[in-house]
């Protein structure tokens, strides 16, 4: 009797094959589902829930009454939360944009120089990033102080007056997000100079070949070749940005929650934890948070649809 080859296919396999495969199978589930099973529990349901208490007026110490979309009805002619975004979208631009800038320049800088030392120098940019936000905060508020400040001792030096740098909307936001800079730019440098350390030497030796100087070879290989890190660094300093809380909180002098008596710098972040730790307010608090959540998504998905088509232009 000939026995072909689709004959052995359709023979039953073994029992102990079968089993054995069915762990196998079930294997690469097992291993993602912790990290599915946090995300559930520490992410998914404080964000359901937070809709749920926003569609209510929550007084955690007494009533609990439902009032549909009354708060965001609320929120949308309420002229501090507006303020509040103001700020947060000011604070955002004016740290964002120069950090990464400077954190461009800077890995480029170090990765083209030849440092002694070099090795020192990188690991150096991450002070700021492990030191104490709470110290980074006293700092900067010695520094900018209106009376005793170095800041404002340098000026007058050259002949200048000096600025109450907290009490004017501006110059307090300035000073939060000179704070933000210096915390992050280090972080971010070291992204960019490890994407640089993989870009192959022979494309900037032949660049050079071809006579192309060194903005040329930036702009042309540099920039190009980092586009996937630049377009993290983009969403997540969107993200971080837009929920900037304890710089605002410490830097500034009673009340806090507040950011100034006219509320000159107070954040979204800000105005949610007063309205709901300070006010119980905490279903106004949870629609203002629906809010910051819908905007970090919208600014978020713009970042990377424009990324993806400058991406697809090139």
């Amino acid at each position: 009797m000939t026995v072909t080859t689709s004959s052995l296919a359709r023979l039953p396999r073994p029992l102990g094959r079968i089993r054995e495969s069915i762990p196998e199978r079930f294997a690469p589930y097992a291993y993602v589902a912790p990290f599915f099973l946090l995300f559930a529990v520490f992410g998914l349901f404080p964000l359901a829930f937070t809709f749920v208490i926003s569609l209510f007026e929550w007084n955690p110490i007494g009533t609990k009454t439902f009032v549909g979309f009354d708060n965001f009805s609320t929120l949308l002619t309420d002229p501090r939360f507006w303020n509040a975004a103001g700020n947060t979208l000011s604070i955002w631009v004016m740290s964002t944009v120069p950090q990464l800038i400077i954190a461009l320049g800077l890995a480029h800088l170090l990765h083209a120089a030849r440092l002694r030392f070099a090795n020192f120098f990188r690991m150096s940019l991450l002070i700021p990033y492990i030191t104490s936000v709470a110290a980074t905060a006293i700092v900067f508020a010695q520094l900018f102080d209106t009376h005793y400040g170095l800041v404002n001792w340098v000026l007058t030096l050259i002949g200048g007056d000096p600025v109450n740098w907290l009490a004017g909307r501006l110059s307090s936001q300035f000073v939060i997000a000179l704070m933000v800079i210096w915390r992050w730019v280090g972080y971010t440098t070291l992204l960019y100079l490890s994407g640089l350390q993989s870009i192959p030497r022979e494309m900037y030796e032949a660049a050079s070949v071809d006579g192309a100087g060194g903005w040329r070879q930036f702009t042309s290989i540099t920039v190009p070749s980092l586009r996937p890190i630049i377009i993290f660094t983009v969403i997540t300093s969107t993200i971080g940005g837009l929920q900037i809380f304890t710089e605002p909180l410490l830097v500034n002098p009673t009340p806090a929650l507040t950011c100034g008596a006219a509320r000159q710098c107070q954040t979204l972040t800000l105005y949610l934890y007063e309205q709901a730790f300070g006010d119980y307010k905490f279903g106004y608090g949870a629609a203002i948070g629906v809010a910051l959540f819908v905007m970090v998504v919208a600014i978020a998905a713009i970042n990377f649809a424009l990324s993806t088509r400058l991406k697809g232009s090139h």
